[in-house]
């Protein structure tokens, strides 16, 4: 088998369907699996993965077991030569695994390759691609350089990078178990830094390509609260501690950095877009969403003419998946709007406006 598809579930149920039909979609042509690992969630995701797609192997666990752990239960399960692990609130394009796997069967060293991430707005996401945060870099970020982490690639480019980030890591099965997988000592929050990390001292090349690009929505696994400000910060102590040991002036700085930033203010809230119109893109109508949304109703075909305050709703069925991110980051610029994506064949409509916030689910 050439891939397995690991994907860590918690909780975001309307989620994850979304994600599983684009990777669905996105293996349809290659021997591939995906394993989901649910970590005890109190919605109804396990009933939903059982009804709706009975050929992923479900892991059910009993308990929330963190993140390291959980992926990796998937992975000691998994049959492909290479392994993806992907967040639950992410959407891939149809070509987004046969191109990646064709680019790392071509490199000779391959460590890690990971993708241009955009959030639900349409932008960017820079933790894409990052240097090693060493105890220099990481007090210039606690201390205000909001870039310090970063490569210095463009998003758009293709090269070496020494961090990728948990929501889409694509490498060997037999790389990720050479260098231990996951380190279960994070919970979660500085796993995916430590197995770049960890993949680089072996010798091995991480890759940022930047050709393609996966939807992250964000804010349904990287909530900014202070539960988030203790945990993120904790594993970068733990990182420091056993990767820059030797240095201890510079760890007891880094140390004092960190306990400053837990008490920093943290931005709960969502994003408060008002809309005053709902422009459908697809070429059928539906009345029970139309009632739901509560606004005056357009249908295009094509978002050229889209005009601002709009609530632009894309229609999976009408669209593909690469179509719709194309539309994201073209549009990203139209002042107040935001985007929800309603997968084909469902009766929801999801999306996020912010990263520190939950996203939105309407049900019809």
């Amino acid at each position: 088998m050439k891939l397995s598809v690991v994907i860590l579930n918690y909780n975001v149920r309307y989620f994850l369907e979304l994600c599983l039909l684009s990777v669905q979609k996105s293996i349809s042509n290659l021997d591939a699996e995906i394993i989901v690992v649910d970590n005890n969630s109190t919605d109804d995701s396990c009933d939903m993965v059982k009804a709706n797609f009975p050929k992923v192997i479900l892991i059910e666990n009993k308990d929330n077991s963190g993140f390291s752990k959980g992926n990796n239960s998937g992975v000691a399960i998994a049959k492909g030569d290479f392994v993806c692990i992907l967040n639950p609130d992410t959407v891939v394009p149809e070509n987004a695994f046969t191109e990646l796997l064709k680019f790392a069967d071509n490199q000779t060293n391959l460590g890690m390759v990971g993708c241009q991430l955009i959030d639900g707005t349409g932008a960017f996401l820079p933790e894409s691609k990052r240097n090693i945060p060493t105890p220099n870099v990481a007090l210039k970020k606690i201390f205000g350089n909001g870039n310090a982490y970063y490569s210095s690639l463009n998003p758009n480019e293709i090269g070496n990078v020494d961090i990728l980030v948990g929501a889409f890591m694509l490498l060997k099965t037999e790389v990720y178990n050479e260098v231990g997988g996951f380190d279960e000592d994070y919970f979660m929050y500085g796993e995916d830094i430590d197995l770049s990390y960890k993949i680089l001292k072996k010798g091995y090349q991480n890759y940022y390509y930047g050709n393609l690009s996966v939807i992250h929505f964000k804010g349904e696994s990287t909530l900014k609260d202070k539960v988030y400000a203790k945990r993120f910060y904790g594993a970068m102590r733990l990182f420091y501690k056993k990767h820059f040991k030797s240095n201890v002036i510079m760890n007891a700085l880094v140390n004092v950095g960190i306990k400053m930033a837990s008490f920093a203010p943290q931005n709960n809230s969502a994003s408060e877009i008002e809309t005053t119109q709902t422009v459908i893109v697809s070429n059928a109508k539906n009345n029970n969403l139309e009632k739901q949304l509560q606004q005056p109703i357009f249908y295009v075909e094509t978002t050229e003419t889209i005009q601002h305050q709009s609530t632009i709703v894309l229609d999976a069925r009408f669209l593909s998946f690469q179509k719709i991110i194309n539309l994201m980051q073209k549009q990203k610029n139209i002042s107040n709007s935001i985007f929800r994506i309603w997968p084909e064949g469902r009766n929801f409509i999801l999306g996020s406006d912010s990263a520190n916030a939950r996203g939105e689910v309407i049900k019809f």
